[in-house]
């Protein structure tokens, strides 16, 4: 029986791993749930998989939540301590971390700590602290593994070869709402326009990122640190169909390709039930009717923010940090109406440019230049 705790499980990511659970009632079952402030929908839950815990992040929502929708078999915890209680609770074997932003960081290392599988759906805990949070899990004889449709593509490509017969990665993008628009054309794009994305359904914030092209950035940086990459050995390629989810060529020139219907389930599942396979509540694809698979380079001059995923990845130490914060407020302030869809990755260059860049950071200091990259982004 797999035991698993889900971070974020009032979120996209979250409710789809709630549904793979839901689907293997023999292999698998649900220890705890968090959410930051949705306790009506988390009590939901609570109610539907009797789980031990249930967190709410946001402390100061202790006494005003009604605690009988949580049923009479689960725990109510808030804040950090409640989120500690339950990765490191000895019946937890999987932590799914699907918090949105740097705000999973903490739940991810504490897991780590602990010696846990850790699923790793939450790329900013990898862009932040790769190189720290790798080294704690190597230390800690913790397992990462990947949830990104992207990154367990790669991982799943991978088991075909050896990690030094790899000769490169091709993460794939579906170019998201605007592929093939001019930044002219970009410059006046709405909040409304950026959350249309025509193949995933996604939060707001991964939605934009994908608008921007931010989140391919993001996954660059996440690749090198998860996979011990060299940068030039990650490349992009728009893909829109999303069929082709990423792809490993080997020394021989062999590819590798890991191809499904674009269903975040499947990538879940795996991450919980490797190395084995087990049957998915998702659909197939059918060959038996015609399709096209395309793939054409990205649009950096369009799509500035890509670039930055490379600049980051080759500089290390506090630019990953930088640059989540800065995008991550940006983010905030495109959707409030306040900054312009292209002064994005703008925001992000100018703090990464300006910024006090440490090669060597702690963790403190990830954090640290992590809140101020915030503030100096509400100034910008």
């Amino acid at each position: 029986m797999n035991r698993i705790a889900v971070l974020g499980s009032t979120g996209s990511i979250g409710t789809s791993c709630l549904e793979v659970i839901a689907a293997h009632p023999s292999d698998m079952t649900l220890v705890g749930v968090s959410a930051n402030r949705s306790w009506e929908l988390l009590g939901r839950q609570s109610t539907t998989f009797a789980p031990r815990y249930a967190v709410l992040c946001d402390e100061s929502l202790a006494g005003q939540v009604d605690t009988s929708v949580f049923g009479g078999h689960t725990e109510l915890l808030f804040g950090d301590e409640g989120i500690q209680q339950l990765v490191t609770d000895e019946e937890t074997d999987v932590v799914v971390t699907g918090i949105v932003g740097a705000a999973g960081l903490r739940g991810t290392w504490a897991a780590l700590e602990s010696g846990k599988r850790v699923a790793v759906a939450n790329k900013e805990t990898l862009v932040v602290a790769g190189p720290l949070v790798m080294e704690l899990a190597g230390r800690r004889g913790a397992e990462v593994i990947p949830v990104d449709s992207e990154h367990s593509a790669v991982f799943q490509a991978m088991q075909a070869g050896r990690s030094r017969e790899i000769r490169r990665i091709v993460l794939t993008s579906s170019g998201g709402p605007f592929r093939g628009s001019t930044a002219q054309q970009l410059s006046e794009v709405t909040p409304r326009q950026a959350l249309a994305h025509p193949t995933w359904q996604m939060g707001p914030k991964i939605t934009v990122d994908s608008a921007t092209m931010m989140n391919k950035a993001l996954e660059v940086i996440e690749a090198k640190w998860l996979f011990e990459l060299e940068v030039d050995q990650i490349e992009v390629a728009v893909h829109p169909q999303s069929i082709v989810h990423s792809m490993v060529e080997f020394v021989d020139g062999s590819v590798i390709a890991q191809m499904s219907p674009p269903d975040m389930k499947l990538p879940i599942q795996y991450a919980l039930t490797y190395p084995d396979r087990v049957s998915t509540p998702t659909g197939s694809i059918d060959f038996t009717a015609p399709f096209s698979l395309d793939f054409e380079p990205p649009d950096l001059d369009a799509f500035p923010a890509l670039r930055l995923g490379f600049e980051v990845a080759r500089r290390g130490g506090t630019a990953g940090a930088v640059l989540n914060a800065a995008n991550e407020a940006a983010v905030a302030r495109f959707l409030d109406g306040r900054l312009g869809f292209n002064d994005i990755p703008r925001l992000c260059q100018d703090l990464l440019d300006n910024h006090d860049f440490d090669p060597s950071p702690d963790l403190d200091e990830l954090l640290r230049q992590d809140r101020r990259a915030r503030a100096e982004a509400e100034l910008w």
